[in-house]
């Protein structure tokens, strides 16, 4: 059976590898503290250009944010002259608070998700008790991404693809001859990302992976993510499909889905949780945005006992 939107994808790989100017221009900035990489993806011809994955910086313990990181995403945009169009996030992330909002509001762009964002405002917003105030449609978003859906950063094409797993509601966009594939995989020397989270499945995982290998073997893929495995000294972000097939530790060619799945489960109960989880996911399925300030004026993030 065909795989359409992948097939789709494959052609603008293809497109964008034969002709460079169909290849987007990137801009990497890692934020150590939580191991992140957000993206500024730009067409050089248009200067139209996408934010991927930001990150609004918080320290746990005084409960106060920072915008350090944001800030070098708005600097490089302006002293590029560029025009932002999409503000993406590829899923509601556990590990970071996103400065999507923050940056829209000084740089413009559609603040855009998968549409399976739904589900996890659903499952997230019974665990915080986050009220009928808090709607669990989507609407804090400018575009829900649906499976397949093709869109364009200045001259540059692209397309949205379901990538479940890590979370219900993952998404990888293809952009030009590159794919940037949040948290499914990281570098091929540490692996997959955990499944543990509500909504995760390590089956749903493997089969998303296994499919976003199925593209060009040259493809250029970024993560979300890198921590460094032993014995490597540098982080690095960026690799390839061929790369992957070739070397990922837990989902190169030949891992069978249930050796996949064993690792995956038995890995992810040895594994603490992430430790910003609790105020990244109640920020983040608000598009960004912290909880309605309370009649004092300000916020508060929940933190449930004995939940997760």
């Amino acid at each position: 059976m065909s795989d359409q939107a992948l097939d789709t994808a494959s052609a603008i790989i293809d497109a964008a590898r034969a002709n460079p100017e169909k290849r987007p221009t990137i801009a990497g900035f890692f934020d150590e503290g939580t191991n992140t990489i957000s993206y500024v993806v730009h067409d050089a011809a248009t200067k139209k250009a996408a934010i991927i994955d930001s990150v609004l910086d918080y320290d746990a313990a005084s409960g106060r944010t920072a915008t350090r990181s944001a800030g070098l995403i708005k600097d490089y945009v302006e002293e590029n002259g560029l025009e932002v169009q999409w503000v993406m996030e590829t899923h509601a992330h556990a590990d970071h608070i996103s400065a999507a909002p923050l940056l829209q509001q000084q740089l413009g762009g559609k603040l855009a998700i998968g549409k399976d964002i739904i589900r996890v405002q659903d499952v997230f917003g019974k665990i915080f008790n986050a009220g009928t105030d808090f709607e669990r449609d989507g609407s804090q978003f400018d575009h829900l991404f649906k499976e397949g859906e093709r869109f364009s950063i200045g001259n540059l094409e692209a397309i949205a693809l379901h990538v479940p797993g890590h979370t219900p509601a993952d998404m990888a966009y293809v952009i030009g001859d590159t794919v940037f594939v949040g948290d499914t995989m990281f570098m091929p020397d540490f692996g997959t990302a955990r499944t543990d989270f509500p909504g995760g499945d390590a089956r749903d995982l493997y089969r998303s992976i296994r499919r976003l290998l199925e593209l060009p073997r040259e493809t250029r893929i970024f993560l979300c993510h890198d921590y460094k495995a032993p014995g490597r000294d540098d982080y690095a972000w960026e690799t390839t499909v061929g790369q992957q097939r070739d070397e990922n530790v837990h989902v190169k060619d030949g891992v069978s889905e249930d050796e996949f799945v064993e690792m995956r489960t038995t890995r992810d109960k040895t594994l603490a949780m992430p430790e910003l989880i609790m105020p990244s996911v109640q920020v983040n399925i608000r598009g960004g945005r912290l909880p309605e300030p309370e009649d004092n004026g300000v916020s508060y993030i929940k933190i449930p006992i004995n939940t997760l």
